[in-house]
């Protein structure tokens, strides 16, 4: 088995009601939870990624133009900041948090961290030069392909997807276990991540 499922970002910050909300966050998040619940034993490696933002810099703005600039979200150690309950209740094992102390929007920027607590930026450095990636993680356990869902399609799941092709892993993105940020997004999203060739499916095929 050398596979890996990458969850990106289900967190409430980006479901209905949170700080950069998307429509359909809420009922990907329990797509999601179904998913791993008959799928686990398919992966070698599960992961899920967060926006663990301390001080982000500009990423946050009062005046955000919601394409460098956004609202004030995923704030470390925030109820918005964790993971959504319906994958908080999957217990996955691994869980590598971004965007400590600058704009990040793949997951292979950020560090392994399985605590819920905020970390300086010397702590934070530490562990990325002591290798807590997840790049060093999937080479680790031997992955050859990855799978990658959660929110938002059109922003971290694209960018996530797309490192980890440019690392050399075979990638799918299952269409119905993301969301983008607007349907426009979402098409340029998925054209881009077609042409550099990253597989685009359902993960429950039709028979």
């Amino acid at each position: 088995m050398t596979k890996a499922l990458i969850i990106v970002d289900v967190q409430p910050t980006f479901c209905e009601g949170g700080e950069l909300g998307v429509d359909g966050g809420n009922a990907v998040a329990e797509r999601i939870a179904a998913y791993v619940d008959a799928h686990r034993d398919d992966y070698a490696y599960l992961a899920t990624t967060q926006d663990w933002h301390i001080e982000p810099g500009s990423h946050w703005s009062d005046e955000p133009d919601y394409v460098d600039t956004w609202p004030r979200h995923g704030a470390a150690g925030t109820p918005n900041a964790d993971l959504h309950p319906a994958v908080r209740a999957l217990d996955i094992p691994h869980h590598f948090k971004k965007g400590q102390y600058s704009a990040a929007y793949s997951g292979f920027e950020g560090i392994e961290d399985d605590t819920d607590r905020v970390q300086s930026r010397e702590e934070f450095a530490a562990l990325r030069d002591h290798g807590a990636t997840l790049a060093q993680a999937l080479a680790d356990a031997g992955v050859i392909d990855v799978d990658v869902v959660g929110i938002a399609e059109s922003h971290c799941v694209k960018e996530t997807a797309l490192d980890a092709l440019h690392l050399g892993y075979r990638v799918t993105v299952f269409e119905d276990l993301t969301v983008p940020v607007s349907e426009e997004l979402g098409v340029a999203a998925r054209k881009e991540m077609a042409a550099a060739g990253i597989r685009l499916a359902d993960s429950e095929p039709a028979a």
